[in-house]
């Protein structure tokens, strides 16, 4: 019976690679849309020579989408891992956590005290309180900076609509969401008010509360559930017919996240022949808080390198704090940042050129010197400056290039020193010159080609430098300030087809690394030691493929699939023999299947979709002994069957049906500390006004 799963799982994955190019991908890329992620600028999807998906909130809203990382699932190329129900960390072409970057409406999110490995911070951005979704493959560190390996995610939040108002305004919803399987329950107030073309306002306030979830083999798991609240407002003004001013705010905090794999409610998991390792401490809880302020400028201008400019003024707080079985450790971290962009159109080509400044100040407090999360006292500046410039070479030709030069400044002021047992203070500083060129060329009006060289980096930070954290529940993992720079080098191969009917995007990537900042086991001071340092060489490569069919009239197909492969060279231990090994966060083969049917009058809809994917097997040693998260032979492969609908009750009324997991499966995404929901109807209701 196991092979004949096996065999099904296998053959459905073949279905799912062939069937984009009978078809074609994802929800996302279809005719007429555009972003302004990839290229900083105003670009339609179908000329963007890059990997690009969009979803919007409407999507969010009928995909009834928990978090902005439960968001990205059905994209191509991206795993979401969950350490724990109120995590989530995007692996994007073999890069999670700190490697890919996080943007709110353009402002870098990621700061110098995020950890290594899989990470919680994409989490704490309330979904509902988002306008579209905006995510690039592949190393964008042009553009912007540091941490842009994977891939940048670019999370656009709500306006207040005031464009498209005459008069007077004043409209708003309340939406309401009860998932059965966890007794959750979601809400959302949402008011909108102003004068049309001249102001606007937008007040959004969230409450969630997750119970906990329950799974066909585990039964319920005990303290997978949390709660979150969040408040997110923006106004924006038309200084005059060229000028906006926007003034934004969001906030949210999330209280008793438990770690659930490494405690002991965590019974351990058997799935076969597959088995993952019981849990031991009392309690693990994590309670996380974000609050983003900004102030932005945009115009339009005669001036010819001006035509089109942005300012930004930024600050960000972020509160993490962690307890467990005799520690705890907190860090806050305030973000002060400033960014400029101006984009101009040339004789023959487009530039867009700008700068960006960033500085962090950090404290620090932990049960013990020793057990500090990063440096107390510690601040990190990064500088950079950057253009890349469009070149429309012929009507069917358009080659890209750009540069960035940054700095990056470190001071630390008390770090544990574990060999002389003291604290100390110190500095480091780091420079980088990054470059692309990219092309894309119309084969005919409907498909189009392009390829890219592109190089991403990422300066060590104030975790990679001072840190002190646990890994693998038991592991001690600590910086070192003899850390560089990682970088990689893309090579991207792509092919886009849109005739209307059939919207089709298919890749090809090979990713060169360089130094690697990773962790290598330094049995010098203390056993279960692993210290931060950089690797050797590595490469991963990849493909991917998405696509769109509208068949007949008023159906829709959808698919995606993607597979990578890589190894990496590294120490095993420090001042150990070089070996190779598997690249550590690699997505095993996967992919989905929707078809969707929506009545000619709009009013009522209802797709069917199948998520896939293959056993992941292909481990590294470190991977494959962190056994409370992936069981031994690896992580099993799994196909999961949803059922969703809408019905739009009256014109202010709309109501949405989602049943997910329709067979109740007992699966686990891989490298996750925690199953996934077994059966589960989600119940929902909008009401504007």
């Amino acid at each position: 019976m196991k092979n004949k799963t096996s065999i099904s799982i296998h053959l459905t994955i073949v279905s799912l690679a062939v069937m984009p190019y009978v078809c074609a991908a994802n929800p996302v890329e279809e005719l007429g849309e555009t972003t302004v992620t990839a290229s900083r600028t105003e670009q339609p999807l179908f000329e963007t020579p890059a990997s690009v998906s969009v979803l919007d909130d409407r999507d969010i809203l009928q995909r009834a989408l928990r978090t902005v990382p439960e968001a990205l699932r059905y994209n191509a190329g991206v795993l979401i891992q969950k350490t724990t129900h109120g995590h989530g960390s995007p692996y994007i072409r073999g890069f999670t956590g700190r490697q890919n970057l996080l943007l709110v409406d353009g402002v870098r999110v990621n700061n110098s005290t995020y950890r290594s490995g899989p990470i919680q911070y994409w989490n704490t951005l309330d979904g509902n309180a988002v306008g579209r979704l905006e995510l690039v493959r592949g190393p964008n560190s042009v553009l912007y900076g540091s941490d842009a390996l994977g891939g940048t995610l670019n999370v656009l939040s709500k306006g207040t609509g005031f464009e498209d108002e005459v008069g007077k305004f004043y409209r708003g919803s309340l939406y309401y969401r009860f998932e059965t399987n966890s007794s959750s329950h979601v809400a959302r107030l949402e008011q909108r008010f102003g004068v049309g073309r001249k102001w606007g306002a937008l007040i959004g306030i969230t409450a969630k509360d997750f119970g906990d979830i329950r799974d066909s083999n585990l039964g319920v798991m005990k303290h997978t559930g949390y709660g979150e609240e969040g408040v997110d407002f923006k106004f924006e003004y038309m200084l005059n017919d060229a000028t906006r001013l926007t003034l934004a705010h969001q906030y949210v905090n999330q209280d008793d996240i438990w770690r659930w794999h490494s405690t002991k409610f965590n019974r351990g998991w058997i799935h076969g022949a597959h088995v993952a390792t019981a849990g031991s401490l009392n309690y693990r809880i994590y309670d996380q808080e974000r609050s983003l302020s900004y102030l932005k400028l945009e115009s339009d201008s005669d001036v010819k390198l001006l035509e089109r400019w942005q300012t930004t003024f930024s600050y960000q707080h972020s509160q993490d704090s962690e307890k467990r079985d005799g520690r705890f450790a907190d860090a806050g971290v305030d973000t002060y940042g400033f960014a400029f962009q101006a984009n101009s159109e040339l004789e023959h080509g487009d530039l867009v050129w700008g700068l960006d400044y960033y500085h962090d100040e950090v404290d620090s407090t932990a049960s013990s010197a020793r057990r500090r999360p990063v440096a107390d006292d510690s601040s990190y500046d990064t500088v950079g400056v950057f253009a890349q410039y469009d070149w429309h070479a012929t009507e069917a030709l358009t080659v890209s290039g750009g540069l960035r030069g940054s700095y990056f400044h470190a001071r630390w002021g008390k770090v544990f020193n574990r060999t002389i047992g003291l604290d100390e203070s110190g500095s480091g500083n780091w420079s980088n010159l990054s470059a692309n060129l990219r092309a894309s060329y119309a084969v005919s009006d409907a498909t189009r080609v392009y390829g890219a060289i592109s190089q991403g980096f990422r300066a060590p930070n104030l975790d990679d430098l001072t840190g002190s954290q646990v890994a693998n529940s038991s592991d001690e993992v600590v910086g070192s300030s003899s850390v560089n720079p990682e970088k990689v080098v893309n090579l991207e191969l792509g092919v886009k087809h849109d005739d209307g009917d059939v919207s089709l995007t298919a890749a090809a990537f090979y990713t060169f690394i360089t130094d690697p900042i990773t962790r290598v086991k330094d049995t010098t001071v203390i056993p279960n030691l692993l210290r931060i340092t950089n690797g050797e060489d590595g490469y991963i490569y990849g493909v991917e493929i998405e696509g769109v069919w509208y068949f007949a009239d008023h159906w829709k197909l959808s698919s995606n699939l993607s597979w990578q492969d890589g190894k990496q060279k590294a120490q095993s231990t420090v001042g150990g023999p070089i070996t190779e090994d598997t690249i550590r966060r690699l997505a095993p083969l996967s992919g989905s299947v929707s078809l969707k049917w929506t009545h000619p009058n709009e009013r009522f809809w209802v797709e069917g979709s199948i998520l896939g994917a293959a056993t992941q097997n292909n481990l590294s040693a470190k991977a494959a002994g962190d056994r409370q998260r992936i069981p031994s032979g690896g992580t099993p492969g799994y196909l999961i069957a949803s059922l969703r609908g809408g019905y739009e009750l009256t014109e202010n009324v709309t109501l949405t049906l989602a049943l997910e997991n329709l067979t109740d499966e007992d699966y686990r995404v891989h490298a996750s500390g925690v199953n996934e929901t077994g059966f589960n109807a989600l119940m929902g209701v909008k009401v504007t006004w």
